[in-house]
């Protein structure tokens, strides 16, 4: 093992090299390159979701000293922006960075790793499936459809999304036609809500042509790249079903098994490395980011209290009925509620409580 590739193994990976060309796992077998294609659920013009899968290609590329080359593929390159975990699970691409919780059609135990509404914030859910036992639980669960998956970025909290008209009450949902994934998505249908699943690329036009009355995306900066607050005018806050969503770097197991060992060890690094940027990038970005929309029009508005309770009410009744329905559901959601409630005795007490006090809401 070269010095290079022992530095990055030892968490000094910093610069990496540029990213290489074609794909195919079907190539492995045959060449002592390692030749891997990794198609993603974001277009390109997002440089913190896009551009953290291109950063854990070059990363790999780099630590491996070119033994790996990766080719990353934005979403409707080579499949759509929904089809990712699919395209990994049947071998016909050897990774994936993508979100969890897009693939609850096929089992909402998914939602878990994304993001839960009413849920982790970004630093516990991090906290949660590296140190608190959810890592294990995302792969019994992945290991159904041949695969492996590692934390590969953090989005922090989020927003509650655009609307094109003010939410007053719960009745002012009923009715609105909105993009909204997840378990937050059914939540919101429950309230009344008409939910559209629609890849990133998709939003701005959708919801300009009328297509649909709101969406939920990220945070203010990817929210000006796709320039939704040209589409809606009332930006709300906060992000009730997604106060801190993670995404994952999916692997086909029959191809990471069969990479050597030293290669096995430098994809999860990689993807480690690549999370802790991406929550680092938002967090700087996502300040000014804010003030550039509502110089641009942007009305920033917040749930009433009213509106929350509901949506609170919804999500727990949703939670117990999957938990009714699907046995591993259950077995996390026990889990996970476990965690949440230890996390929380702290934080409500460490920085719930700093917080509170800049700004002037402690006694």
């Amino acid at each position: 093992m070269s010095i290079k590739r022992r530095q990055f193994l030892t968490g000094a990976a910093g610069a990496v090299a540029a990213a290489s060309t074609v794909f195919s796992p079907m190539t492995i077998a045959r060449n002592k390159k390692y030749r891997l294609g990794m198609v993603t659920s974001w277009p390109s013009s997002i440089d913190t979701l896009f551009g953290t899968a291109e950063y854990i290609g070059r990363a790999i590329e780099y630590a491996t000293d070119g033994d790996v080359e990766v080719e990353v593929f934005a979403a409707g390159e080579q499949v759509g922006g929904l089809e990712v975990y699919d395209s990994v699970s049947s071998g016909a691409f050897a990774m994936g960075h993508t979100a969890s919780y897009y693939y609850i059609g096929q089992d909402p135990t998914h939602a878990f790793f994304t993001s839960m509404p009413f849920g982790l914030t970004g630093q516990q859910q991090n906290a949660w499936i590296e140190e608190g036992g959810g890592g294990d639980l995302w792969n019994e669960l992945n290991a159904r459809s041949n695969l492996v998956a590692f934390l590969a970025g953090n989005t922090g909290g989020q927003t509650g999304g655009w609307f094109n008209k003010e939410i007053n009450s719960p009745d002012d949902l009923k009715g609105l036609k909105m993009r909204f994934p997840g378990v937050g998505g059914q939540v919101m249908a429950r309230a009344g809500v008409n939910i559209q699943n629609l890849p990133g690329g998709q939003v701005y036009f959708a919801l300009e042509r009328g297509v649909i009355d709101a969406a939920d995306w990220v945070s203010p900066y990817d929210d000006e790249i796709l320039q939704l607050h040209k589409a809606a005018k009332y930006y709300y806050m906060p992000s009730w079903a997604e106060p801190g969503a993670t995404l994952g770097l999916y692997v086909n197991n029959d191809i990471f098994k069969d990479l050597p060992k030293d290669i096995r060890e430098t994809i999860p690094v990689a993807a480690e490395a690549a999370n802790e940027r991406m929550f680092a990038q938002y967090m700087a970005r996502n300040g000014p980011a804010l003030k550039r929309l509502i110089a641009g029009g942007a009305q920033v508005r917040t749930f009433p209290s009213e509106v929350l309770d509901v949506l609170k009410g919804y999500t727990d009744e949703i939670q117990q009925e999957h938990a009714d329905k699907n046995k591993l559901y259950a077995k996390v959601y026990d889990q996970w509620q476990g965690f949440r409630d230890e996390v929380r005795a702290w934080t409500d007490v460490s920085e719930y409580n700093f917080l509170r006090y800049i700004n002037g809401d402690l006694a």
